[in-house]
């Protein structure tokens, strides 16, 4: 599968992701740290890629309906970060 992680995301997640044989890239290292949601979720479109994310923004269905976007992974983890 194809995923762009955000940048509010461990970074040990993209090599989590790509050990498990995924394609992954991060907003970080496509230089999109900072950008806007709107921005991202543009990006993410143009590549095909599932936007993971910790950004409850990007939960909100009126601003990016289902079938706009290839799908976004909103997570809420009761504690930030991979175990150590």
């Amino acid at each position: 599968m194809r995923f762009k992680l955000d940048e509010n995301l461990d970074v040990r997640a993209e090599a989590a992701l790509s050990s498990a044989g995924h394609d992954v890239a991060t907003v970080v290292g496509q230089g999109l740290g900072g950008a806007t949601d709107s921005a991202i979720a543009q990006a993410v479109g143009v590549e095909g890629r599932v936007l993971v994310t910790l950004d409850r923004g990007f939960a909100d269905l009126r601003a990016y309906p289902p079938g706009t976007h290839p799908g976004i992974v909103v997570l809420r983890p009761r504690r930030q970060g991979l175990p150590a």
